[in-house]
């Protein structure tokens, strides 16, 4: 049974074909420039040179095309047709309060998603395009979403709420929702496994660092709380995204600067962050070289990511009461040294004691290694994360009709038997 997994953005399609027999990934790739121009897909299989092909995709439905032309092919493919392909798994960034799950995708759930589209105009639009292509092109197969907002949906209402305007709540929905679930789940479950307990004894912080940025507050297996707000745009200090700020600097600046709501909106979520504050960089090793070369703008974006960092973990600490472990995932989380080094820097009253010379040899995104030293009351891991593999299981499991929630499920990567390959 081949699982297909896609994650649509606004101009690029991600996806992974997973075979769940053997238990392992059998291709992955992305169409890059998706309604912009110039697209082109990268298609990886392993042990073979990775393919890219030139091809306009004017659409999603045109990219969907090609990534099943592309896998069924004679020459580059892994599968003889479409029809070993047995479900489509789909990322849906925001889900609202409406699922607290994954579910199979019927006009209801579409039309549901649909709904909550305003509350994501940069995400939901292009995944409900991705999702509508996909049945076009694969109308025989069932189609699940599995949703970013759903594992954060055990939050308390006291976590959740805004001190605004209840009134706000009621009639537009704004409230806390959070992203990144399938990531935060994973590695949650993973760490427990490396502490050697079960999910419902553990309390954990997991922070996924890359260009979009998220931490979650993990208390006894489920989410209790989390950075990112109403929208991906609140939290930590992303690549291009601002965090927490000040809500009244937006209306200053448009007032100053005679913008426009929409024009501030671009600002705050593509022109902020580390892009801000150095002007030209997201990608945090061009940063960090930078730095060393004696950029000072480049180190004052270290610091200030480093720092909203440490202020999280402190947070999130005094909300939980008691901590096993802090996990880092992602691009950053996973490769950058140097950033976890500063944002750990100083917290070993806490119980936090960081082993400098594991956590400057952990660079991989292949390997789960813990980077405090033994005797560290409180552990910090390195847990390259595997949302994939989530959406995999929940397909799966959605087919096979044992498929529950994320707190009752019992996931293949939540058993110490589990070997990731």
């Amino acid at each position: 049974m081949d699982i297909l997994a896609l994650n649509c953005g606004s101009s690029s399609v991600k996806y992974q074909l997973f075979d769940w027999t053997r238990k392992e990934v059998i291709a992955v790739g992305m169409v890059e420039r998706v309604t912009v121009g110039d697209s082109y897909i990268i298609h990886e299989v392993p042990g073979r040179e990775t393919y890219r092909e030139e091809y306009e995709c004017p659409d999603h439905t045109t990219a969907i095309h090609l990534i099943l032309k592309v896998l069924t092919s004679k020459e580059y493919g892994v599968v003889s047709d479409m029809s070993e392909i047995s479900a489509v798994g789909h990322r849906v960034v925001h889900g609202g309060e409406k699922f607290t799950c994954s579910v199979k995708i019927d006009n209801n759930v579409l039309d549901a998603i649909k709904d909550v589209q305003h509350l994501a105009p940069l995400h939901n639009p292009p995944n409900i395009a991705g999702i509508e292509a996909a049945q076009a092109n694969l109308p025989d197969v069932p189609h699940i979403a599995i949703f970013d907002t759903a594992f954060h949906q055990t939050m308390p209402q006291h976590a959740f709420t805004y001190p605004v305007p209840y009134e706000w709540y009621e009639k537009h929905g704004v409230r806390r929702y959070g992203f990144h679930g399938t990531s935060h789940l994973y590695v949650s479950k993973r760490a427990s496994v490396l502490l050697g307990k079960a999910p419902k004894d553990c309390n954990i912080i997991t922070m996924h660092i890359g260009n979009g940025v998220s931490h979650s507050a993990i208390k006894g297996g489920i989410s209790v709380d989390t950075s990112m707000g109403l929208t991906p745009l609140e939290g930590a200090v992303m690549g291009t995204r601002c965090g927490d700020i000040d809500p009244a600097i937006p209306a200053f600046i448009q007032e100053r600067e005679g913008l426009t709501p929409k024009e501030i909106d671009t600002v705050l979520n593509k022109k902020s962050g580390v892009y801000g504050v150095t002007g030209k960089y997201t990608d945090r090793r061009d940063i960090i070289e930078a730095a060393e070369g004696g950029c000072e703008r480049s180190a004052l974006a270290l610091d200030i990511e480093a720092y909203r960092l440490k202020k999280y973990i402190g947070s999130y600490f005094a909300a939980l009461g008691r901590l096993d472990a802090v996990v880092f995932t992602a691009g950053v989380g996973e490769m950058g040294w140097l950033i976890r080094e500063k944002a750990l820097e100083g917290l070993a009253p806490l119980g936090i004691i960081l082993d400098k010379e594991k956590n400057r040899n952990t660079m991989t995104r292949k390997r789960e290694t813990m980077i405090t030293t033994q005797d560290s009351p409180i552990k910090v891991f390195v847990i390259p994360t595997d949302e994939e593999l989530v959406f995999t299981e929940d397909v799966v499991a959605i087919l096979e009709g044992t498929y529950t929630d994320h707190m009752n499920f019992k996931y293949s990567f939540a058993e110490s038997t589990f070997q990731r390959k």
